[in-house]
């Protein structure tokens, strides 16, 4: 391995902590705008559908604005653990970082149709009741689903990170309850979506872990260093 070669990995990786750092802020400040604004449950009645996309058209619009940015950030990181775990994982004949990749873009798709269904119903809310019904109905599916993909990224990552060293225990066990708690939303979408209640809390709380697990992959990726060939340190 030349002396260049050793220098751009962890140059990678670095990017990689950082964008993980901010996709973590540009999602939960796209949901300090949108919730307090009164961005319905899942499973909300359509009346309140309605009545938030009817009359809160610029808080829908700065929220789906940052989400391109979000979609970029979260592959990036995606890629960055890749660089990290991706020659170790090799001589294991292991893939759970490729795994955990995939499943962020995956809920990049996803998440794409969710913000596109909201930006429809700014259209639809205040004139087509049937339109908009059908398009809500539509988000909550998207959106309930999109836990599949979260806990793919939570489990590729957080294994691979595990067995490689990447990361601490606490860490890798962050990842897998919470990629629990997204799947198990997801694979109980129809009573989520009809019911909510204590239901929808699996995914809200699945959400919050992940954000969490989030920031500190990222604070290791930074920190993270690839110049001893064989050797990846525990960074936290």
């Amino acid at each position: 391995m030349t002396s260049k070669s050793k220098l751009a990995a962890p140059a990678f990786t670095r990017i990689g902590g950082l964008a993980a750092i901010a996709f973590a802020a540009l999602i939960v400040l796209a949901n300090v705008i949108m919730i307090p604004a009164g961005l319905p449950l899942t499973g909300a009645d359509i009346g309140e559908v309605t009545a938030f996309f009817a009359t809160e058209r610029l808080a829908v619009g700065i929220g789906s604005a940052l989400t391109p940015a979000a979609w970029i950030l979260a592959t990036l990181f995606g890629a960055g653990a890749l660089a990290a775990l991706w020659r170790l994982e090799r001589e294991r004949r292991e893939a759970w970082s490729l795994a955990g990749l995939t499943g962020l873009v995956l809920q990049n798709v996803t998440f794409a149709g969710v913000v596109a269904t909201r930006l429809a119903l700014t259209s639809t809310a205040s004139h087509d009741r049937s339109a908009t019904t059908a398009l809500w109905a539509l988000h909550d599916a998207l959106f309930t689903l999109n836990g599949t993909f979260l806990a793919l990224a939570l489990v590729g990552l957080s294994i691979g990170g595990r067995r490689t060293g990447l990361i601490p225990p606490w860490h890798g066990v962050l990842g897998l309850v919470a990629a629990v708690l997204q799947f198990s939303s997801a694979t109980l979408a129809y009573w989520v979506i009809g019911n909510g209640g204590v239901l929808g809390l699996l995914g809200l709380l699945g959400w919050l872990m992940w954000v969490v697990w989030l920031v500190v992959y990222g604070v290791v990726l930074i920190r993270h260093d690839l110049e001893t060939p064989g050797r990846v340190r525990i960074a936290v």
